[in-house]
């Protein structure tokens, strides 16, 4: 046996897989012990930024809070905010509440106990007020000299739930919930951690995924959306500078 390889302690990837999801379901489902409407939807909205700021690479960050671009404009309040931290130089913090900039937002999400029509509604509404805010993107300095100006990506915008009041919970009604609006309140992926995730294919169309260990399998298809955004672009500072 080639030395750092545990075979004798009956290691496997499906393994580590199984008792990733098992964590992830087991801190989701302790929020339900809490009685009250808003102490669960708290927890769960701690939970998923926990796991975020665990599991993602480091070089993104979770939270909740607001968005704001250099022009003073505010989305409303999200669950979920995944953000860049290498080109991301402030996140302002107000009276317990963080507020990050336009510029550096990958991705928002909405998190709850249960998938219902309305919490697919707020969270369109929520992706779509982080997404008509201004963004600013400026060349940045490299070791080859200056780089171009950062196309403005697409933000992500998702739903996490730990279960859902459909049966069956990845189906056509939820396809039909998913589907319609604008280019600014579309939802991109989603997680129901005791049944599976979805992603969106096209302008249109969406893959539902009834599938064992979803919360595992949802992670790694952020983690490769993530990825294929890239870097989030240099923001400017004196934009944000000139509102003092």
């Amino acid at each position: 046996m080639e030395r750092g390889v545990p075979m004798s302690a009956g290691w496997s990837l499906e393994k580590l897989f199984a008792d990733f999801h098992e964590k992830i379901a087991r801190e989701l489902a302790s929020a339900r012990m809490l009685g009250h409407p808003t102490a669960q939807g708290d927890a769960s909205e701690k939970t998923w930024n926990e796991v975020f700021n665990h599991y993602l690479p480091k070089r993104y960050e979770a939270r909740p809070g607001f968005v704001v671009d250099s022009a003073g404009q505010f989305s409303q309040q999200i669950d979920v905010i995944i953000h860049d931290r290498q080109y991301s130089p402030f996140v302002f913090s107000f009276k317990g509440t963080d507020v990050v900039p336009a510029e550096s937002v990958y991705a928002v999400f909405e998190a709850k106990q249960e998938l219902t029509a309305d919490y697919v509604g707020y969270a369109k509404s929520k992706a779509a007020s982080v997404r008509r805010l201004h963004r600013t993107s400026l060349p940045a300095q490299t070791i080859d000299g200056m780089s171009r100006q950062k196309p403005l990506h697409h933000i992500l915008g998702g739903i996490l739930t730990l279960s859902s009041v459909w049966k069956p919970a990845l189906g056509e009604t939820l396809r039909g919930h998913l589907q319609g609006g604008s280019a600014d309140d579309i939802l991109d992926i989603g997680c129901v951690a005791d049944a599976g995730w979805f992603n969106r294919t096209s302008d249109t169309e969406y893959e539902l995924h009834s599938v064992t260990m979803p919360a595992t399998r949802f992670l790694f298809e952020l983690i490769a959306q993530l990825q294929a955004i890239g870097t989030a672009p240099a923001l400017d500072v004196r934009a944000y500078a000139s509102s003092i």
